[in-house]
């Protein structure tokens, strides 16, 4: 009988041993390959970040000089605008408390005197913000060029670039009101503490050439129901509410407008066709403005503002001032 050598086991163990370190080996590549890609992904990235960043534009306080009004937005642009849509401040109707109040806050900022920000809320379509464009033409109009107020306009979904903002104005000689139409917070919106931090409590604070000036219909900025979801699901309802309702206690100024009377609505109708030059006999004119206010279900300076409109356009009077 033949014998089979003795060095068959060892073969096999050698080439178990070569199946088992195969995978290992296969492994390194794909290992070094995915280390490669991570590699290209990050490089990547730096440039694509690179680039936008080149791309933003570092805005220029020289340029503020070039306009008494400006739009912000959140990539760093002031955008220039060269006619702001406002009304005259003898237009505004049924607000004379509020007016004067505000005109004097505006006035002694301008002047470098300690001022109040200031919340103004209320009824809809009552002169918030038209009464916060016309304080700011008002107060200019006697001002030499570089003493006029700067009026710039912050979005309500730009409120988070707010301190980014304040950076930028701190180092002006202007002077600068910040102003947010229809400011107000829902849901878990969290935004609201930069706009915090901006009026009181952060360590730089507002920079002594800002002022703040927004507009709500809520008093507390907040949704009723927001509110109500703090105080039921906080370990201490009253820390939860206070966390929020102190935002509205920063505004050193708050100014309230509320629904206008008959007469009031009148007036402001009145005031109108008389800026504007329309002719139309009295009566007919009372008769139908109370007419338009019924249909539209209120009374306010916006809808005395459209009825206007419409007058005009039926008896073909441009509105421009006489």
């Amino acid at each position: 009988m033949s014998k089979k050598p003795r060095h068959t086991g060892i073969r096999a163990k050698s080439s178990a041993a070569s199946t088992k370190l195969a995978p290992a080996a296969a492994k390194r590549p794909s290992s070094r390959r995915n280390n490669n890609t991570d590699e290209r992904i990050a490089q990547a990235l730096e440039k694509i970040a690179a680039h936008l960043s080149a791309a933003s534009p570092v805005p220029e306080i020289d340029s503020l000089r070039d306009a008494d009004a400006f739009v912000w937005h959140p990539n760093g642009r002031l955008a220039p605008v060269p006619r702001v849509s406002r009304v005259d401040l003898d237009l505004l109707k049924g607000i004379d408390r509020m007016r004067d109040i505000l005109i004097e806050n505006t006035q002694r900022f301008a002047e470098g005197l300690p001022a109040n920000n200031a919340l103004l809320w209320g009824a809809r379509g009552m002169g918030k913000s038209s009464l916060v464009k016309a304080a700011h033409a008002s107060i200019n109009l006697s001002r030499k060029s570089a003493e006029r107020l700067k009026l710039i306009e912050i979005h309500r979904e730009d409120i988070e670039s707010l301190p980014a903002l304040m950076d930028l104005l701190r180092s002006s000689d202007f002077h600068f009101i910040v102003f947010c139409d229809d400011l107000s917070f829902d849901g878990d919106d969290a935004s609201y503490k930069s706009l915090k931090a901006v009026l009181e409590g952060g360590i730089e604070g507002r920079p002594d050439n800002v002022i703040l000036y927004a507009t709500s219909n809520r008093r507390h900025l907040l949704a009723r129901d927001m509110i109500e979801n703090e105080r039921s699901t906080a370990i201490n309802p009253g820390d939860a509410v206070e966390e929020k309702v102190s935002l509205s206690d920063r505004f050193g100024l708050w100014l309230g407008f509320h629904r206008c009377s008959q007469d009031e609505y009148l007036a402001m109708v009145k005031g109108y066709c008389g800026h504007f030059g329309i002719k139309i006999a009295e009566e007919e004119l009372e008769r139908e403005a109370l007419e338009w206010s019924t249909t539209r279900g209120s009374r306010s300076g916006r809808v005395a503002w459209q009825f206007t409109q419409e007058l005009a356009g039926r008896l073909g009077v441009r509105l421009a001032a006489k």
